[in-house]
């Protein structure tokens, strides 16, 4: 392999390991979106506020 084409083989290697990387962002921001979202529908549910609220009024009473 002549020196044009290692350049040519690694421009290629590189513009698709851009979109590699590109995909990758997509996918950890959409699993970060997904997991906000179950954390608010958790924290939101009346359980939960219920079991949040005795501790911060446990943790104040004493």
């Amino acid at each position: 392999m002549n020196t044009g084409q290692k350049n040519c083989s690694m421009n290629t290697l590189q513009q698709e390991e851009d979109g590699l990387a590109t995909a990758e962002y997509g996918i950890v921001m959409l699993a970060a979106v997904a997991f906000a979202g179950l954390l608010t529908a958790v924290l939101t549910s009346d359980t939960v506020q219920g079991l949040l609220e005795s501790v911060v009024q446990r943790a104040l009473s004493h």
